[in-house]
């Protein structure tokens, strides 16, 4: 049970880039759930409206690739001119598949590069003269590869390593009048993501070992960290990655022998 109130995000206006589906999804929807009023975009435009639908009546839906400039500062527009100044904006649209870097086009390593880091910079970009000044809060969606090399992620590390530079400089840029952070989930259950990396029990089992809380995390889990960077409770923290992953960015849990205390 969330310790928020229920009215905490009262008339806010919130647009999630990528929120049609997964985590951003979740977000989306927990914001609703505290009186915001919600937008959000995806490219897919039947499922940006299942999904806008499953928020609220009112919530907004678009059909826009973050890869375009134009038609996102487009819908940040229309959502502004029909919803008011925005108050936060959560970017969390990407892409990733597994595969070497020897077995990787030049092609499938700029997609990559082209969803996480230049969507995050257009929407960031786009959005800022849409924002209800001062106090607009601005979260990008990461991820551990940013600071962790992984094999056959080549591309989504250093994707990511540049969304986490990108949060602090335009943190350092945009401050006081807004506040830019980041939230870096670990393994979250009901996700494309864990369904690619642990398709089966034995894997999951495994995934399962290596992190200190022992589970996946939960899709209303990262919600409830957008929720606290956004609000009052937040309001001296930016330029900051909130890491909301269980703990897997420390390290091998599986290796500790909890009984005798050794590795």
């Amino acid at each position: 049970m969330s310790a928020f109130r229920p009215d905490l995000m009262r008339d806010k206006v919130v647009f999630v880039a990528g929120g049609t589906s997964g985590i951003n999804l979740g977000i989306a929807q927990r914001f609703a759930e505290l009186g915001a009023k919600l937008a959000v975009v995806g490219r897919n435009h039947d499922k940006a409206q299942r999904a806008a639908a499953s928020i609220s009546s009112e919530a907004l839906a678009y059909a826009a690739d973050v890869r375009d400039y134009t038609a996102i500062r487009t819908v940040l527009a229309d959502a502004a001119d029909k919803l008011g100044a925005l108050d936060i904006v959560v970017s969390g649209a990407a892409g990733n598949f597994l595969a070497p870097t020897l077995g990787m086009s030049a092609n499938a390593f700029k997609t990559v590069v082209d969803i996480d880091l230049n969507g995050t910079f257009n929407v960031f970009r786009a959005c800022h003269e849409f924002l209800n000044l001062p106090g607009a809060s601005l979260i990008a969606i990461t991820a551990g590869q940013a600071v962790n090399a992984m094999p056959l992620q080549a591309h989504a590390c250093a994707a990511k390593a540049g969304i986490n530079q990108l949060i602090r400089v335009m943190a350092m840029e945009w401050g006081p009048d807004v506040r830019v952070n980041g939230i870096s989930p670990g393994p979250i259950a009901n996700t494309e993501g864990m369904a690619r990396l642990a398709p089966n029990e034995a894997t999951r089992d495994a995934h399962f070992a290596r992190i200190p809380l022992k589970r996946w995390g939960e899709i209303n889990e990262v919600a409830e960290a957008a929720v606290f960077l956004s609000s009052s409770s937040a309001s001296y923290i930016t330029g900051t990655i909130l890491d909301c992953d269980g703990g897997s960015q420390l390290g091998d849990a599986s290796r500790i022998n909890l009984d005798r205390g050794l590795a």
